[in-house]
């Protein structure tokens, strides 16, 4: 293993660039949410108890034999389809060998020279909206593989006693994306990698074949490097940071390693091919092993397994199933609803374009329903450790909150409060306000003998507002609020203190 306490120090990024144009290149897996896995009817969940969701076809027992999934095939040609690749008319799976403990059959079934979908490409939009295009040299089919935890702490392994296997993973259906080496990025190829890597999770998530959870794993990055002095034409050698499973993780490991290889170059060393780990909390990358490249995997052709064939016919059913693409779609709301370039940002980044989307063709207008989704949804969703759109309000219970407040029955204060008591299970907004009573008061009688008793309370306040000064009618507003228990029409209130003081408001 390589240490990185040889390596020279980094340059930064500003003086790598003026040395080295970068080259990346990126191989993302893509686990898909099929029922059960790629070559077995074990089931594909996540989050179950370890090694439940194993069968003899996943542990590789003798006398075995594997049945291609075919929602996973279909999936697999969707994906190529939506990321503009020509669809093979027949493709075979071969065996990749490697001897490890997460492979529990010394080998994974995946596909070699022939993938089921080649030759795409992928217009990624960058923070400023200019496009940058990525070509995908091949998107195929695979098997993923199981889980290892190193547990204790002598060092001896990752810094551990001893490693856990869990098998629940072994075999869940994966798509891998491959991209031909990407140029021309410049001092933007950290935004690029950022770009491109999330443009595919909204693709997948759009078409629905995977839950797309980067934290879970379910879309994650192999990241390659390679710088080459300016002017000159050949690649350099590449690093590949495995596995990088969020987007800023992603920006962050390219543009420590393009540091890295410079600081390394810089100083007259060489790039090892190898593999490498991202740490978050430093945010640089260490060792993993020397990169294997295909000769060292010894493909062949899997024996068990016949050719995947494909028809025309087959494939324009499936692509007249395919969604409006993510990228038009985003275009088309961004207009429709008038939101800044920096709303429209959060609100994607934030993961609620769909709930937004939802809430707007119910009825509701695109700022309310932004501000019920990025503010008082988003904070009762941090205060409850979960997402928001994982809190299982629907869009209509937003139009009919909002709709109360409309017709003056509730204010902004208790609207709040009923969403709480809605996530409680005590019903619709309607019902919450009726069996509790709480719907603003409006009553003439009431709010004057409220408003009456505020301003005997506070003659100062009275004074002022007598003064001219009639901002200071809030601080009257705020008593009767709380003799009312929250309940009062502030524009009621408003409206008879100036009544009262015979100002015309």
């Amino acid at each position: 293993m390589n240490e990185t306490l040889t390596d020279p120090q980094p340059l930064s990024f500003e003086e790598a660039l003026k040395k080295y144009e970068p080259v990346l290149g990126f191989e993302v897996h893509v686990e898909l949410n099929t029922v059960s896995k790629m070559f077995s009817s074990a089931p594909n969940a996540f989050g179950d108890e370890p090694n439940s969701n194993v069968n003899e076809v996943d542990l590789g027992l003798p006398g075995t034999l594997p049945v291609v999934n075919g929602r996973a095939v279909e999936s697999a040609i969707k994906l190529g389809l939506a990321l503009n690749c020509s669809i093979a008319e027949s493709c075979r799976f071969a065996r990749k060998q490697y001897f490890y403990p997460d492979t529990p059959k010394n080998w994974q079934t995946s596909q070699y020279d022939e993938p089921i979908a080649y030759d795409g490409w992928l217009d990624v939009e960058l923070d400023d909206g200019e496009i940058f295009r990525v070509e995908i040299e091949r998107a195929h089919m695979e098997e993923d593989a199981g889980k290892l935890t190193h547990a204790g702490t002598s060092g001896r392994i990752q810094g551990a006693d001893y490693s856990l296997v869990d098998y629940n993973r072994a075999g869940v259906p994966l798509i891998e994306i491959v991209t031909k080496p990407i140029t021309g990025a410049g001092e933007r190829a950290p935004e690029v990698a950022r770009a491109y890597v999330s443009a595919i999770r909204d693709i997948v998530k759009a078409l629905k074949i995977s839950d797309a959870r980067m934290e879970r794993g379910n879309v994650r990055c192999d990241a390659n490097v390679s710088l080459m002095p300016k002017g000159a034409s050949r690649f350099g050698t590449r690093s590949e940071t495995k596995n990088v499973n969020s987007l800023r993780a992603v920006e962050h490991a390219v543009t420590y390693e393009i540091r890295r290889h410079a600081g390394v170059l810089a100083a007259g060393g060489s790039i090892v091919q190898e593999t490498r780990h991202w740490q978050e909390t430093s945010r640089t990358t260490s060792p993993g092993r020397i990169k294997s490249d295909a000769d060292d995997y010894r493909y062949f052709p899997e024996p068990d397994l016949v050719p995947i064939v494909t028809t025309e016919e087959w494939i324009e059913t499936l692509r007249a199933e395919l969604p409006e693409p993510p990228a038009e779609r985003r275009r088309r709301l961004r207009e429709a609803w008038g939101y800044s370039d920096a709303e429209f940002r959060d609100v994607v980044a934030a993961g609620l374009l769909d709930e937004i989307e939802q809430t707007v063709e119910q009825g509701a207008s695109p700022a309310v329903a932004r501000k019920w989704w990025m503010g008082e949804l988003s904070r009762l969703a941090n205060a409850r450790e979960t997402a928001p759109a994982e809190l299982g309000v629907e869009p209509a219970t937003i139009v009919e909150l909002n709709q109360l407040i409309e017709d003056g029955k509730i204010n902004d204060k208790i609207a709040r409060q009923v969403l709480e008591y809605h996530l409680d299970g005590e019903g619709s907004p309607g019902q919450i306000v009726a069996q509790r009573g709480l719907e603003v008061v409006s009553d003439d009688g009431a709010l004057t003998a409220a408003v009456e008793k505020a301003m005997a309370e506070n003659p100062d306040v009275v004074e002022k507002v007598k003064g001219g000064k009639l901002k200071a009618i809030g601080a009257l507003i705020g008593p009767v609020m709380k003799e009312t228990k929250g309940q009062a029409d502030a524009g009621k209130v408003r409206q008879i203190v100036l009544e009262k003081l015979g100002i015309e408001g």
